[in-house]
């Protein structure tokens, strides 16, 4: 049992990166947010992630030749769902430098944070692979580790996010939006091998 938990929990570090990168993106561009708005950005990639896992072990055990055909898309979902999030980021940071902006136009959009959450996870579906000898009640176990992680993880990332982003707010959004085009480019390039 103490084998399962530690491998699941570093698994769930693994997979939380790409989720942490992009709340500390949303920390940067929202220096303001409050902790209930944090713990429902944190929830939601925790979500994506504890059911991409749990999606993917489903798949294994019902559709693995239809999935198989869509793995290859994976990547290029990710890169273009990421980039148009990162590219929109950096226009609104590029017009921030020629005008004032309300908190509340900076705030991040619940489709921008669905889109965010899928992306991130993404890469979580094929963990599904690697947990179809579990059985449903051990990968549900499984997923809901990595899930607690990415919360933890991301709930760090916002906070050090915010505390950056009051001392570099003016460049947040351009950050922001860097980084998560090079976390497309990287989930895309990973995928590539």
């Amino acid at each position: 049992m103490t084998s399962f938990l530690f491998e699941n929990t570093l698994l769930g570090v693994g997979l939380a990166m790409d989720a942490f990168s992009v709340s500390l993106a949303n920390g940067l561009r929202e220096p303001r947010m409050r902790r209930r708005r944090m713990l429902l950005i944190a929830g939601v990639y925790a979500a994506f992630q504890y059911l991409m896992p749990l999606l993917g072990w489903i798949c294994v055990h019902t559709v693995v030749e239809l999935f198989s055909s869509l793995e290859k898309l994976i990547p290029w979902f990710a890169l273009l769902l990421l980039g148009w999030i990162g590219g929109k980021m950096l226009f609104e940071g590029l017009r921030e430098q020629d005008e004032a902006f309300s908190a509340e136009e900076l705030r991040l959009s619940s489709q921008m944070l669905i889109a965010q959450g899928l992306a991130t996870s993404i890469d979580a579906l094929s963990v599904g692979f690697t947990i179809e000898r579990y059985g449903f009640w051990r990968a549900n176990a499984a997923s809901m580790i990595i899930g607690g992680v990415t919360l933890l993880i991301c709930l760090v990332g916002l906070l050090l996010g915010k505390r950056a982003g009051t001392k570099l707010s003016r460049y947040a959004s351009l950050l922001g939006g860097m980084i998560l085009i090079s976390i497309g480019f990287k989930i895309f390039l990973e995928g590539l091998r």
